[in-house]
């Protein structure tokens, strides 16, 4: 029989309804960004921050403090953190809980970026079981009452899985919630998403809410997902680059309507505007701002006939004027086209995972993980 859709998650004291997060991603999931898919679910979901680097919060970096600011209207407030030394992560969940930084913290055990993972973080790190164990000990203890949930993938590659042992561990350590990723750190975001893999974490953890991630292309994708797993949740990430409007959408499908966004070129050229006027505001930069937009310009015309010419001069616009004049000469007028739907941002795959010497040689062993891997520099 098949499973309809969960509609009751809950993250610690907070409700989630409809059961739809955004996905952490580096560079993107600003305040800004947060602000516009906000706005368009109705203020309904989980949104959560940039990954903010453990040691970056613990020592006050400049950029890592700017990054963890939060909107007014933001509930909760949703921090992501890395980081691989237990004593830091403790000092820097407690930091947060002692100073009301957030209200609900995500430990990123999901990424697997070279940087990353050659120091053991991220993807990587669930391998060690006795450090993951000691990592989310660490955070629980330090958080109080805020709730600590953990993303992560099935593994580091088919023959070193480990999201099954990671997710018992998280129920065993106090943990609120799992999601997973259905891709191991060496598919890095090639091949499709391993849907099945949720199913089974679901199943061996049916104590706590397991969110599924990979794949989510459009709002049918999450319901159909939830239906196809059991999960409690999604998490959607690439699916929304220049797209913040998918909320709308997920916040439709998941109530059982049918309508969905299709804007016009109009509309997302407004759309557009002001995301770069919201990233100057917070950088307190107009220009700062417009150039931190350019990499969304590709994300949002796609599938338009816009042309690379213009979508070139786009890319490099340098104040909001000139955006503005520039997207005023398009054919603002155009529907909503196929093409815009379906994967956006990184396809590739890697198939090999760099990590640090001897990494997979015990898994019991911890001893050559030093606080030298912790990243200094917040944002992925």
């Amino acid at each position: 029989m098949t499973q309809q859709p969960a509609q009751q998650l809950a993250i610690g004291p907070y409700p989630v309804r409809p059961p739809v997060v955004l996905a952490p991603m580096a560079g993107i999931t600003n305040a800004p960004f947060r602000t516009l898919c906000r706005e368009f679910s109705g203020g309904r979901g989980l949104f959560v921050s940039e990954m903010i680097t453990t040691r970056a919060l613990v020592e006050r970096d400049a950029k890592t403090m700017r990054l963890i600011r939060f909107d007014a209207t933001e509930r909760p407030r949703s921090i992501q953190l890395y980081g691989v030394d237990p004593a830091t992560v403790g000092k820097a969940v407690r930091m947060i809980a002692d100073e009301d930084l957030a209200d609900h913290i995500d430990l990123n055990f999901g990424c697997p970026v070279p940087k990353v993972t050659r120091k053991g973080g991220g993807s990587a790190l669930p391998y060690k079981r006795p450090l993951l164990r000691a990592i989310l000990r660490e955070a629980v203890t330090g958080a109080g009452r805020l709730p600590v949930t953990m993303k992560m993938r099935k593994g580091i590659d088919d023959d070193h899985l480990t999201y099954l042992d990671a997710g018992r561990i998280a129920v065993q350590e106090g943990v609120t919630a799992v999601a997973l990723h259905g891709r191991t750190a060496a598919q890095h975001y090639g091949g499709t998403a391993d849907w099945d893999a949720v199913a089974r974490l679901k199943e061996a953890v049916p104590e706590i809410p397991v969110l599924g991630n990979g794949d989510i292309w459009s709002a049918d994708d999450a319901v159909r997902m939830m239906r196809e797993t059991g999960c409690d949740g999604v998490v959607v990430g690439r699916g929304c680059l220049g797209r913040p409007w998918l909320f709308a959408d997920l916040v439709a499908a998941c109530e059982g309507r049918p309508e969905r966004a299709r804007p016009a070129l109009r509309e997302v050229a407004a759309v557009m505007l002001r995301h770069a006027r919201l990233l100057g505001e917070w950088l307190e930069d107009e220009a700062r701002g417009v150039i931190d937009f350019r990499k969304h310009v590709a994300w949002y015309t796609k599938g338009f006939s816009v042309g690379s010419g213009m979508r070139r001069r786009l890319a490099v616009a340098s104040s909001l004027a000139e955006l503005a004049e520039l997207l005023g000469e398009l054919d603002l007028d155009q529907p909503w086209p196929s093409g815009a739907d379906g994967p956006r941002g990184r396809t590739s795959g890697r198939n090999r995972v760099v990590l640090p010497d001897g990494w997979l040689d015990d898994p019991e062993d911890c001893a050559g993980v030093s606080v030298d891997a912790e990243l200094d520099t917040s944002g992925g």
